[in-house]
């Protein structure tokens, strides 16, 4: 049975089950999509049975792959708990969590900072991803907690919110309406604009566009902000972000009508109730510096930029 339930091969059927796809599986797993393929077909051949029934648009689980998953995922989680205990090389246990891509890099800067200028000992693993991606971390147990969207209407997983925030332009401080504290769709329409690829309100800001007769051109589309906002500062264009993100020479002002906001918080798949009795220096610093970033955002049009403020405990 070992030899079947080769942990690799579990590694393929997670990944599948939380990608939906055998492309996106594969780029998780860091392998062709034609090698996941034979590994799905491996392991279904050792367990005799079909686990997904296969489309060209998505998979999904048979009736014996939904009972499959249960046991996966517990022997993934146990296979990490003894990685974990065999490996360790301290008494100090590390810290793992995961990160939203689209939430501002100043702010996860500040809270390293601030927890290792107190405890320089303090053992943390972070890790960046998608919402999706991050999802199938804690599940797997690959983190221990992440730092995410929240209030989404599941209740998979424990939560604990910690700030709201809505979303405003950014565009360069040398713009005719930089100076402005909130401007139309109407009158950004030759204006052009740079795409934050993995931003979760890609699909509403486009329909919000879209319906007012906007279509503006697209002078760059990224998943990393940091870039972003560096060519909004140099005039390539401008763009929509949260309203937490600051960056020298570029101004945010509010963009009439679209009032969409997000809520950020931590996620665990267990274990909360630890967290909340003995909380890690590093979520403290990283909640408090969170939550003032998104307030002070709140506050006015455009928020000085500072590097590394706001992220003590």
């Amino acid at each position: 049975m070992t030899s079947m339930l080769d942990r690799y091969l579990l590694r393929y059927f997670l990944a599948v089950v939380d990608q939906g796809t055998f492309s996106r599986a594969a780029a998780q797993c860091n392998v062709s999509q034609p090698t996941l393929s034979v590994g799905i077909a491996k392991l279904e051949r050792s367990l005799g049975t079909t686990l997904f029934f296969r489309s060209s648009q998505r998979v999904q689980l048979t009736a014996d792959g939904t009972r499959f998953l249960t046991h996966a995922r517990r022997i993934e989680t146990e296979f990490n708990l003894a990685q974990q205990a065999m490996t360790a090389v301290s008494s100090a246990p590390v810290l793992r969590i995961g990160i939203l891509h689209s939430i501002p890099g100043e702010a996860i800067a500040a809270a390293v900072a601030a927890t290792l200028a107190d405890a320089p000992e303090t053992a943390m693993e972070i890790l960046y991803g998608t919402e999706r991606e991050l999802v199938a971390h804690v599940a797997r147990g690959r983190v221990d907690v992440a730092l995410t969207l929240v209030d989404r209407g599941g209740d998979r997983f424990l939560e604990r919110t910690l700030a709201q925030e809505g979303y405003a332009l950014a565009v360069p401080d040398h713009h005719p309406l930089s100076q402005r504290d909130q401007i139309a769709a109407e009158e950004l329409s030759d204006n052009v604009m740079m795409v934050r690829r993995h931003c979760e309100a890609l699909s509403e800001t486009s329909r919000y566009f879209i319906e007012r007769g906007v279509r503006p051109r697209f002078a760059m589309r990224t998943t990393n902000d940091e870039r972003i906002l560096q060519m909004v500062a140099a005039g390539l264009g401008v763009t929509i972000m949260p309203t937490s993100y600051r960056h020298p020479g570029v101004a945010r002002p509010r963009l009439a009508g679209f009032d969409l906001r997000r809520s950020l918080g931590f996620t665990f798949a267990h274990d909360a109730e630890r967290f909340d009795a003995d909380p890690p220096a590093f979520l403290q610093a990283l909640g408090s510096g969170l939550k003032n970033l998104c307030e002070g955002a709140a506050s006015g049009k455009t928020i000085p930029y500072t590097p590394h403020d706001g992220g003590g405990t």
